[in-house]
């Protein structure tokens, strides 16, 4: 064998080996894609737990859930994601431009008041939708103008070409064929 060839051989094989050997030598990207990760699966911890506290108080305004249950489940709720803040806040080391101690939030508000702003910021679509009673006369209005708009629909496809067709069409608009 060649001496260059030798050469290679053995720079290819270092390479390789370098290559394999990086993971184990870069400790510092794990360390912070471990905090990282923990910030992320509480940050989606905290959105289920306003999801569910919305849906709770829903549930309540609809009957669903009994008065006497409601409390005990709301404020179970609030103080699960009371915790979660706090370890959120803990995680979170404070910047110059929002210092804040561990559980309260930017003015002073404690963790259990954040969660009932970010829950009231997400109920104001629904609260907008029970704010205007409709009357018969609306109602009859808005199925007529459905009913009007329903004729130039889609009426599904051409069997001969395959293209979609419109309810008001007697012959498909691309081929022709007759479609009544």
């Amino acid at each position: 064998m060649d001496i260059g060839a030798i050469l290679l051989l053995v720079a290819l094989l270092l390479g390789v080996g370098l290559y394999l050997a990086a993971p184990l030598f870069d400790n510092r990207a794990r360390r912070a894609s471990a905090g990282t990760q923990e910030t992320s699966s509480l940050m989606a911890e905290r959105d289920r737990i306003i999801n569910a506290l919305r849906e709770l108080d829903f549930d309540f305004r609809l009957g669903k859930i009994p008065e006497e249950d409601y409390p005990a489940q709301r404020t179970d709720l609030l103080q699960k994601g009371a915790e979660i803040l706090k370890k959120l806040d803990a995680l979170t080391p404070p910047s110059p431009l929002h210092p804040s101690p561990i559980g309260k939030g930017d003015n002073g508000e404690g963790a259990e008041d954040r969660l009932e702003k970010a829950v009231a910021a997400r109920r104001v679509d629904a609260a907008k939708v029970q704010a205007a009673p409709v009357s018969d006369d609306d109602i009859e209005s808005l199925l007529a103008a459905r009913r009007k708009g329903h004729k130039t629909k889609s009426a599904g496809f051409c069997p001969r070409c395959g293209k979609s067709v419109m309810v008001s069409d007697h012959f498909c608009p691309s081929c022709g064929k007759a479609l009544t």
